[in-house]
């Protein structure tokens, strides 16, 4: 049965709209829960996706993963139903569930059939009002999740990009991972887990968005049914936060013959009215395809490495311009002397017409090819929801990009591309570096 699913969701994909022709629909049920709507119904299927804002965030001061864990646990077992129990029974509805917590937000996937619905969303409501928290699932998962932290102490990846939010962001949440450490982990408590949902999984943070079979009427029924019950609200969300980057380069000790690098600054929120104008810019300095400076300078003229990128990381209390790269320690501080030129030349040169027109044919193109089924293109409304974004997105955003002019992105550019503030976190044994810069 469940293999039946799986091909369907793949089937969905194919004969999904392109973002021009979704029409969506906002959608309030009778108890005020809002929801993004957009009605499918050549197949009868439902993908339907919860956030809850804040997410990891909002752990309570000493209890660091404590909604992480209490995420991963949601789906082990709830009301009269044990873990296994709970399993089979999803399975025999041949629905699926996800359940997933990170630094913003704790998000719940559905993917049910339409014959199947009521049942299949009266289990995940189960899950989201009475889960049992049961000891032998607590231990299983805690175990799981602690060999995860265990993993990530030995992986340079997660070193660097560690150590550089640590950096940036201090005590705030950001500075901390969301799965916690192994001593904070490893005392957690059942009271705790409760106290974690509670915390967070409340309906003043909520955000709904469903693609499928089902109409207004319809989904505003279901969203009673599932979500009314949920308490109001839970605890405060923690202040935003500047980066607060030195600049310059730090050096974590690994042995390793490959060298991790993050790098990055400070970022531009998405209701700036200068992001459009960055967005486009970071495109040009590292973003997708062979063409960005970065991919060009540090891997086809010089094969310093396999890949590199340099994205606007937007998150909903802080902003960041953050990028990565990987190459052989012998050649580390050639490729850091690179991407700390093309930094100050961005900055003092900005773009040329060419790469502007080359970057916005790129990312306008590739914009409809993101909404490729039901369950991405729920993914998507609930993420422009949390982003604080208008109903009418999908269907400006491809304009508000081709609007933008160079002297916009040379204006952005001299104006949040700060080679003083660009920060390294090299994680291996790199050669080649000035460390008293």
């Amino acid at each position: 049965m469940k293999r039946f699913v799986l091909a369907l969701v793949a089937f969905v994909g194919l004969g999904a709209p392109l973002c021009a022709e979704i029409e969506i629909q906002d959608v309030t049920s009778p108890a005020g829960i809002d929801a993004w709507l957009v009605e499918e119904h050549s197949i009868p299927f439902l993908a339907l996706e919860l956030r809850f804002k804040g997410g990891a965030s909002l752990d309570a001061p000493g209890k660091r993963g404590a909604i992480n864990l209490m995420s991963a646990l949601l789906e082990e077992g709830a009301g009269d139903m044990d873990a296994e129990q709970f399993t089979v029974a999803t399975e025999s509805l041949a629905a699926e569930f996800r359940f997933d917590a990170d630094a913003d937000s704790v998000s719940i996937s559905a993917r049910v059939l339409t014959e199947n619905r009521d049942e299949a969303l009266a289990l995940l409501r189960k899950a989201l009002l009475e889960p049992r928290f049961d000891d032998a699932a607590v231990e299983r998962v805690r175990g799981q999740v602690l060999a995860r932290i265990e993993s990530d102490t030995m992986d340079p990846q997660s070193i660097s990009y560690r150590t550089f939010s640590n950096l940036a962001f201090g005590d705030h949440p950001y500075g901390s991972s969301v799965e916690g450490t192994v001593d904070s982990v490893s005392a957690l408590t059942r009271d705790d887990l409760i106290e974690a949902k509670d915390r967070v999984m409340v309906r003043d943070r909520l955000y709904v968005s469903a693609v499928g079979d089902i109409d207004p009427e319809g989904l505003a029924s279901l969203l009673d049914d599932l979500l009314a019950d949920l308490p109001a609200s839970g605890a405060p969300m923690p202040p935003k936060v500047a980066p607060a980057l030195p600049g310059g380069v730090t050096v974590i000790d690994f042995d390793t013959p490959q060298s991790v690098v993050t790098f990055g600054q400070r970022g531009l929120a998405m209701d700036d009215p200068d992001f459009f104008p960055a967005f486009i810019l970071t495109q040009i300095l590292g973003g997708h395809g062979f063409s960005s400076r970065l991919m060009a300078e540090v891997r086809e003229k010089r094969g310093l490495t396999y890949g590199i990128g340099a994205y606007l990381y937007t998150m909903d209390l802080s902003d960041m311009l953050l990028g990565s790269v990987a190459t052989v320690n012998a050649r580390v501080g050639e490729t850091l002397g690179i991407i700390e030129d093309e930094w100050q030349k961005l900055a003092s040169d900005g773009v040329t017409p060419e790469e502007l027109d080359r970057a916005k044919t790129y990312l306008t193109g590739e914009y409809p090819l993101r909404f490729d089924g039901n369950e991405r293109i729920a993914n998507i409304l609930a993420g422009m929801q949390t982003a604080g974004m208008p109903i009418d997105y999908v269907r400006t955003r491809n304009d508000k990009i081709r609007s933008v002019t160079v002297e916009e992105v040379n204006r952005v550019a001299a104006e949040l591309v700060d080679p003083a503030e660009l920060t390294f976190v090299v994680v291996g044994k790199p050669e080649g570096l000035d460390l008293g810069q």
